[in-house]
């Protein structure tokens, strides 16, 4: 599996390379170096590798301004990744609101346009005919391409969350503006495929209209991870407790003793490893098997399990009712193996673990997963790579 690379961190922010990365440098370096070539081989080739590297390194100040812009609203920014396509930042959750989506969307485009009116105003006072001010010449013009470029209105570029804020104002529906900017970036991204087919075929610039189309590609593939996300994020907003609950559980006396209990159930090869004690038609609490090993095996026989239970005012509960987004966050954020479902009349309705919130999910969205998937989810705890329900609830509830 392809690792990034970790090169540092920039005001707190982790910042790594993708291996790739160093493809696109090289293919920079030789753009720039053959242009200057008039000045000589040596400079030509060293001019070329500094502009490659301040060409990301303007790309790295684009996402800088997206994460301070991110991190000024209290939203955790987990890295920066320079990558084949240029910079990405990986910023944990979505704005609160429609306007500061907007301010963090437009902060890089802000950014790159500032770096042009200052390199501009550089290039003023160096002499014309001097390498270096061609060289910062062309640094402004790239920076005022890329956000130019990044201000197109379609996912994943700044440009689509900038119609997504602006969609989001309109609709009041923060989903249905990423679906439309997404639809606009599927768009865009055959149109670019498009185009860099016909520049191949009428111009014969085999390498442009190939980088095209790759940009093109990239752009759908990412819109429709955009489009896809925001589905599962309505469905964990939709779906309820009681629509992933489980009853594999067990009611027990309350009343009988703890040897009574072990040997009941405890012994059997098949028991359920969910318990709860119940007595005069109440349920008392979750009995937890740990806790008889902190009793004496002499005590056994005249403790009661009413003596060890969590009553269910102690434990983490949800109702039938909450959403399955919070269902995972409060499962995710106290690191539980499963929490219990209790019904309006705080009975006890159901339990839920990980493997059956996939479960639920899955069928909902047609995702095929095994019951062999399933069965490993449960045993290990913890979301399949594909899958990752942990992290998209968390950027779900605001």
């Amino acid at each position: 599996m392809q690792t990034n690379w970790k090169i540092g961190t920039l005001f707190g922010i982790p910042l790594f390379l993708d291996p790739l990365w160093f493809v696109i440098l090289g293919l920079a370096t030789l753009n720039f170096g053959v242009a200057y070539q008039e000045w000589g081989s040596a400079i030509a080739w060293s001019a070329g590798i500094v502009m490659a590297l301040l060409l990301f390194g303007s790309v790295l100040l684009h996402e800088l301004g997206h994460s301070l812009a991110a991190r000024s609203q209290g939203i955790k920014v987990n890295s920066i990744t320079l990558f084949l396509f240029g910079g990405i930042a990986t910023i944990e959750e979505e704005s609160k609101t429609p306007g500061k989506a907007f301010q963090v969307a437009i902060a890089g485009p802000l950014v790159s346009i500032g770096l042009f009116c200052l390199l501009r105003l550089v290039a003023i006072v160096i002499p014309d005919t001097s390498p270096l001010s061609v060289m910062v010449g062309d640094l402004a013009r790239i920076n005022l391409v890329v956000a130019l470029f990044n201000l197109i209105p379609g996912l994943p570029l700044d440009g689509g969350q900038v119609l997504k804020a602006a969609l989001w104002k309109v609709t009041g529906d923060r989903f249905q503006a990423v679906h439309w900017a997404a639809r606009s970036g599927q768009i865009l991204g055959y149109a670019a495929i498009a185009l860099g087919f016909a520049v191949d075929f009428f111009t014969r610039e085999l390498a442009l209209g190939i980088w095209i189309a790759m940009i093109g590609w990239f752009g759908i593939r990412n819109a429709n991870t955009y489009d896809r996300v925001t589905t599962l994020q309505e469905t964990l907003l939709k779906m309820v407790a009681s629509n992933a609950m489980t009853r594999n559980f067990r009611v027990v006396d309350a009343d009988q003793s703890l040897r009574a209990f072990a040997d009941l159930y405890l012994l059997d090869n098949a028991a359920l490893q969910v318990y709860f004690a119940a007595s005069d038609g109440r349920y008392r609490g979750m009995v937890a098997i740990d806790d008889l090993r902190l009793v004496e095996r002499s005590e056994w026989e005249t403790r009661t399990l009413q003596s060890i239970v969590h009553p269910l005012t102690e434990i983490p509960t949800v109702t039938e009712s909450t959403s399955i987004a919070e269902v995972i966050n409060k499962l995710e954020n106290k690191q539980l193996p499963r929490i219990t479902v209790l019904s309006p009349a705080g009975a006890v309705a159901g339990v839920i673990d990980r493997g059956d919130i996939v479960s639920a999910v899955a069928q909902k969205l047609n995702i095929p997963f095994t019951d062999a998937e399933i069965k490993r989810i449960k045993e290990e705890g913890s979301y399949p790579p594909g899958l990752q329900l942990g992290i998209i609830a968390k950027s779900t509830v605001n």
